[in-house]
């Protein structure tokens, strides 16, 4: 029997990543994400997997972030019985973001209770806080360039994939094919992370394309930051900046510390992460050294150069302090979480400003905010935004679109087949076209709940 690849996720949109292999009576799953965005791809997380999870022989991530585990308590609440395995610093990222997903979850279902905001008698949350804790000790780690076998006579070895800590890219060999799932790809310019490596020869490629169709700026985060931070802070104004919790948020840190060491921002000027799971995994970078490009010094720095706040008391008293200063808090799209309560806060002022620091997946609030929509809905009410929209294009932790294509060209021969994932329609199939005519390379752009062989 020929091993094939069902596309449970990830498939025509960024989210909710989930490739399940199958071969003979044994079946694997690569990523296990949370769909997020638009609410009918939300409801695709309340929709049975077409697989039981009692059926699913292990789990592979190539990345913590929730679009690739944050479906993990479902999926061990569900039945799930087999092994997840992981690198080290996934291992300890899912630590931090799977029990605050729970959490979020809890308090949004209670917020909309309390509030009646639910079309349901009694809104639930898709898995708790205590149902995230039960998933964690499935999860075994693996060290980059280490081959393993989840399944007797499967083969895995994982390999750096830059974006965050822990990030890998995977080769899994089954029944004499190699297939390559390339997970997230950082960008070989990344402020702090190190460059993905080389990608592994294989017979069937698995291709992200968040960037699928464009191109980075060329001048960097640090030439875009400052002068939008130059004018809030001139006109005594709020940055609220909402960032993704790993990555982002230690990146942004970096940045500023470094713009005030060159003197194009004061060093007066006040800068708090608001975010438990951000200043959590701030410390991480001190533990695994041999992935980012920060020295010892710099690892130091991003805790010692903001304020940290964690309770919630201290976040609630932000909005006692006056402006200038910049408040960056999770969630990075702004779907959930306490820069939510910043946004109702400062967005209705003109002298404030919101900073979106990466890609905004549609039907996300970041999205709608990106858009130049004039009010944003918050917790069931409609906010006014009157405050400057600043949208950065070189802070990504994403490759870009040749930057992928230099990737593939990475490989020592070509696969015989690259399937596009992990993308919007327009940008998959923009490089998908671009791997047919410049690769001369057969590629497709498969649907959701399609299967392939590989």
């Amino acid at each position: 029997m020929s091993v094939n690849i069902t596309f449970l996720g990830g498939a025509g949109t960024v989210t909710g990543s989930k490739y399940l292999v199958r071969h003979e009576s044994k079946s694997l799953l690569v990523d296990c994400g949370l769909f997020q965005g638009y609410k009918q791809l939300r409801l695709r997380n309340w929709t049975p997997l077409s697989v039981a999870p009692n059926q699913i022989d292990a789990v592979l991530l190539t990345h913590a972030h929730l679009d690739h585990s944050g479906y993990l308590p479902l999926l061990v609440k569900e039945g799930f019985v087999g092994h997840v395995y992981a690198t080290p610093g996934t291992r300890d990222l899912c630590r931090i973001l799977l029990p605050d997903s729970g959490h979020i979850q809890e308090e949004d279902a209670e917020f909309a209770n309390r509030h009646k905001l639910s079309k349901h008698e009694t809104a639930l949350p898709l898995y708790t806080r205590q149902d995230a804790l039960d998933a964690l000790p499935f999860i075994k780690t693996h060290e980059f360039g280490k081959t393993f076998s989840p399944i007797p006579g499967w083969k895995v070895t994982f390999s750096p994939a830059g974006h965050i800590l822990g990030a890998a890219s995977i080769l899994l060999e089954i029944a004499g094919r190699r297939i390559l799932f390339s997970g997230d790809l950082g960008r070989p310019d990344d402020l702090i992370m190190s460059p993905p490596e080389s990608a592994m020869q294989a017979d069937t490629v698995l291709i992200e394309s968040t960037y699928g169709d464009r191109s980075h700026p060329i001048e960097d985060v640090l030439a875009e930051l400052a002068p939008a931070l130059q004018r809030v802070a001139k006109r005594g104004g709020v940055a609220v900046v909402p960032v993704f919790a790993v990555g982002r948020a230690q990146a942004l840190l970096h940045a500023i510390h470094l713009l005030k060491l060159k003197g194009e921002l004061p060093t007066s000027l006040p800068v708090f992460l608001d975010s438990p799971m951000a200043v959590h995994t701030t410390h991480l970078f001190e533990s695994h050294p041999g992935e980012h490009r920060l020295s010892q010094h710099d690892s130091r720095a991003l805790t010692q150069n903001a304020t940290m706040i964690n309770s919630t008391d201290e976040s609630r008293a932000l909005a006692s302090r006056h402006g200038p200063m910049v408040i960056l808090s999770a969630s990075g799209m702004a779907t959930g979480g306490r820069v939510l309560h910043h946004l109702a806060h400062y967005a209705g002022n003109h002298r404030n400003m919101i900073i979106l620091t990466g890609y905004q997946a549609p039907g996300t609030r970041g999205g709608t905010l990106a858009s130049g929509a004039k009010t944003v809905r918050i917790h069931g009410r409609d906010v006014e935004v009157n405050a400057e929209i600043v949208q950065l294009q070189s802070a990504s932790a994403h490759a870009d679109a040749n930057q992928l294509l230099t990737w593939l060209r990475s490989m020592p021969q070509a696969p015989d087949q690259v399937y596009v994932v992990h993308g919007e329609s327009g940008p998959a199939d923009t490089l998908r076209g671009r791997i047919n005519r410049e690769l001369g390379w057969r590629a497709l752009v498969p649907e959701q709940g399609s299967t392939w062989p590989t």
